[in-house]
C-alpha cells in the first residue's frame, strides 16, 4: 500500500482542511483528488501526514488555513480552530472556544467540536464541556498533555 493509501485509510478518506469526503478514484492531479499534507512547512516538526484534497493542500500553501464552523451552529465569537488545536497540542489544558445563546446550541457545538478534532488532530484526546455564565453558555475544549 502507498503512503497516500495508508494516510487516507487512517483519516477515513476525509480532507483535514475542509472535512469533506475525498474520492479515492479521483486523479491526484484534480483539485478534488487526494494528496498527502504534513500541515506544516517546518520539516523538523513531528507532525503526521494528513489527507487533503489537492486543491485544499495547494491553497493552504498560499493562505493561512481556516477551519470553518458550520452554518447550522449558533455560536458567537467562534475561536480559530487551527490556533486552538496548536495550543492544545503544545500545552494541553482548557480553552474557551465559543459562546452560545442556549444550552442546546452549546451542546450541539461541543459535539461537533469533539468529532471535528478527531480528524483535525488525531490522537489528541479532546473533551468539550458546556458552562453557563452571564446568560450565555460557553463551550470549553480540554485535553491533557500529549
Amino acid at each position: 500500500m502507498s503512503l497516500l493509501d495508508d494516510v487516507a485509510e487512517r483519516d477515513g478518506w476525509r480532507c483535514w482542511v475542509c472535512d469533506e469526503p475525498v474520492d479515492p478514484d479521483m486523479s491526484v492531479n484534480d483539485p478534488r483528488g487526494p494528496s498527502v499534507d504534513s500541515r506544516t512547512a517546518d520539516r523538523k516538526a513531528k507532525v503526521a501526514e494528513r489527507l487533503a484534497h489537492r486543491g485544499c493542500n495547494t491553497r493552504k500553501g498560499a493562505v493561512k488555513v481556516v477551519i470553518p464552523w458550520p452554518d447550522h451552529l449558533h455560536v458567537a465569537e467562534p475561536a480559530p480552530l487551527i490556533t486552538v488545536a496548536g495550543r492544545l497540542e503544545r500545552k494541553g489544558g482548557r480553552e474557551m472556544v465559543a459562546r452560545c445563546p442556549t444550552g442546546q446550541d452549546a451542546r450541539e457545538a461541543a459535539e461537533w467540536l469533539v468529532d471535528r478534532f478527531t480528524r483535525l488532530v488525531p490522537g489528541l484526546p479532546v473533551t468539550a464541556d458546556v458552562e453557563a455564565g452571564g446568560g450565555q453558555f460557553l463551550v470549553v475544549l480540554a485535553t491533557g498533555r500529549r
